[in-house]
């Protein structure tokens, strides 16, 4: 478990190299993360434009022992014009994970959003054989919905994809 620490804070522009990094790198990413390199110009537009806090997308900082150890993001999801919700996700560089890092920042961004935002519903989702993250959503009272099978191509195959949610009025851990 993490020891230090996490917080989240708006992307510097001190962060984007480092963000970049983590983007395009097969190893920062770690296996089921990597998807093929990215240009990273839009994500440095969107950056000057609004700092990566728009209305429908936006991404954090995570922190972790005073030092950038990844991000968290958001993105507007919606089935019906009135009913958005948020589709959230974690991704820590390579020395921040298996420390209860990601955990902590979800856990943080859950708050935030509920406390922020009038949306009822948060879903994460995960690569079936994710286990670890898995773990890190059932940690923050999210809730198993089931498996939506062959959604994601990655590495030359479609993989399972399991989705969690979490409703503002879910009691938390």
């Amino acid at each position: 478990m993490n020891e230090e620490p996490v917080t989240l804070r708006p992307i510097a522009e001190a962060d984007l190299p480092v963000l970049h990094t983590m983007m395009n790198d097969p190893d920062a990413l770690g296996e089921f993360q990597w998807y093929g390199w990215r240009d990273f110009g839009p994500i440095r537009r969107q950056f000057a434009e609004d700092g990566l806090l728009a209305d429908h997308r936006s991404v954090l900082a995570v922190e972790s022992a005073g030092a950038f150890a990844g991000f968290v993001s958001w993105r507007q999801a919606s089935p019906r014009s009135a009913s958005a919700y948020w589709n959230i996700g974690v991704q820590l560089r390579p020395e921040a994970r298996g420390r209860g890092v990601g955990t902590e920042a979800q856990r943080q961004l859950v708050a935030y959003l509920f406390a922020h935002t009038p949306v009822m519903r948060l879903e994460a989702d995960t690569e079936a054989t994710n286990l670890a993250e898995q773990r890190a959503l059932e940690k923050c009272g999210f809730t198993r919905e089931g498996v939506q099978r062959a959604l994601a191509f990655r590495d030359g195959a479609w993989r399972d994809v399991v989705r969690y949610s979490i409703l503002r009025t879910d009691p938390r851990p």
